[in-house]
């Protein structure tokens, strides 16, 4: 009887471990991505067509070596597409299942983790961070400072830094190399140096924002915007609440339920030649490899070689066009993937849509929700896109958008580290995206 008894526990225990962490099955009936032809989603594919023109376009003017595009609308793809060449060395032509680095376009998806684990009632959105990081406890901000160097004075915060003030980017927390603040680039310097991400030496997640917590704050929590390491603090938050690195729970809770099979922080060996080279420009804007650049702030091994150990929950994945594509479809869906429900419908509209900073964004007549920029009523009247469409990118000039009233989501893919035509072409692209709708 013991034995049963002990086994029976055992069973048991064993249970409640995997149930929590599997997603759940759910019986709601959802897209899953699927080709089909420009006419049975609603698109004129003359219209749509013309995409391939102005990505040809760019890669014609040298702009960029290589692009690689999907539309998706209620699941189907309607186009998908590659552009150009991977490496310009050796003529390799860019292939539609290439894997980028992704830089912030991981930021949504660390984002997601945090709003499954409120939902499992593992953490208040509004609960300071403090309470499970403690060195983030009796924040201060930076009050004045001495440009020869480097030193500086405080003052007390007014509150603590939240949850919901890394989601939304308004703890104050800034970068290191991309800051905003040059003060701030000299005081993360100063402090030993604390990586954005793209990180190939031997460090942890852990170590760099328990370092991190100790520099002052940019400005008082929850009175400004800006862009700066919140969400690699976030992926910090995953790994203490989960118990696992932020790899391991990525994994097992949202890539494999989702089918996400080429979205890692650092590739198998198997998938290094699918890598797209990464390209800069000279000072005459033409394309040069980034590591022929010795002055470049960027690793070009990264995230083939290295030690592997540095998960940046702001910027850190590489992914393919179709990966992140089933990333947005499953949003699209109010949560729902692949028979597996990875967020609720409540959820998802607080993840994506609810204004968090009102004038605080700095892009008029946006706002950021809990994980993205989305277009408010007076952003929508500057283009073809519609209210509450939601986006973001990454620093080597990726992009994507979802649309929830035309249940459209995009992925346009390039590889450069600092580029004059990424932006340019983003914008155009997403006009000829939504000009093709034919109902």
């Amino acid at each position: 009887m013991v034995l049963l008894s002990s086994l029976r526990t055992i069973f048991l225990v064993g249970i409640t471990a995997t149930c929590l962490y599997a997603q759940t099955a759910t019986k709601v009936v959802a897209p899953v991505l699927t080709t089909a032809n420009p006419e049975s989603a609603g698109f004129s594919a003359e219209r749509l067509n013309r995409v391939d023109g102005l990505i040809q376009s760019y890669i014609d003017k040298g702009a960029f070596p290589g692009v690689a595009a999907i539309v998706v609308r209620n699941g189907k793809i309607v186009y998908h597409k590659a552009f150009g060449r991977s490496d310009m060395d050796d003529k390799k032509p860019l292939s539609k299942d290439a894997i980028f680095r992704i830089a912030s376009m991981t930021k949504a998806i660390t984002s997601l983790a945090v709003m499954m684990l409120h939902e499992e009632g593992k953490i208040m959105l509004d609960d300071p961070i403090s309470k499970y990081v403690p060195e983030f406890a009796k924040p201060v901000v930076l009050d004045t400072f001495n440009e020869k160097d480097s030193t500086y004075t405080t003052v007390p915060a007014k509150r603590e830094i939240t949850i919901r003030h890394l989601l939304t980017h308004t703890s104050g927390l800034n970068y290191n190399v991309i800051a905003s603040d040059p003060r701030m680039r000299a005081i993360y310097t100063k402090a030993g140096g604390i990586p954005d991400a793209f990180v190939t030496q031997n460090y942890t997640l852990g170590e760099m924002v328990k370092k991190l917590a100790k520099q002052p704050l940019n400005h008082q929590p929850g009175e400004k915007w800006t862009y700066g390491l919140n969400t690699d603090v976030l992926g910090y938050l995953v790994e203490v609440i989960s118990g696992e690195s932020l790899n391991q729970f990525f994994q097992k809770r949202i890539f494999e339920p989702l089918g996400m099979k080429d979205t890692h922080f650092y590739l198998p060996d198997a998938k290094k030649d699918r890598l797209a080279k990464l390209y800069s420009e000279d000072k005459d804007k033409k394309l040069v490899k980034t590591e022929t650049i010795k002055t470049l702030p960027v690793n070009p091994d990264y995230p083939i070689t290295g030690a592997k150990t540095y998960f940046s929950g702001g910027g850190g994945l590489s992914s393919t066009a179709y990966d992140y594509a089933i990333f947005l479809q499953m949003l699209l869906n109010n949560g729902v993937y692949n028979g597996k429900r990875l967020l609720s419908r409540k959820g998802v509209d607080l993840f994506t849509s609810t204004n968090q900073t009102d004038a605080l964004f700095p892009t008029a007549g946006n706002y950021f929700s809990l994980g993205f920029e989305v277009i408010g009523e007076k952003g929508h009247s500057k283009d073809l896109n519609s209210i509450g469409t939601f986006s973001w990118g990454g620093a080597f000039s990726t992009h994507y958008f979802a649309d929830p009233k035309e249940k459209i989501c995009v992925v346009l893919m390039k590889q450069m580290w600092g580029s004059s035509f990424g932006g340019e072409l983003d914008r155009k692209f997403d006009v000829l995206v939504y000009q093709a709708l034919d109902e």
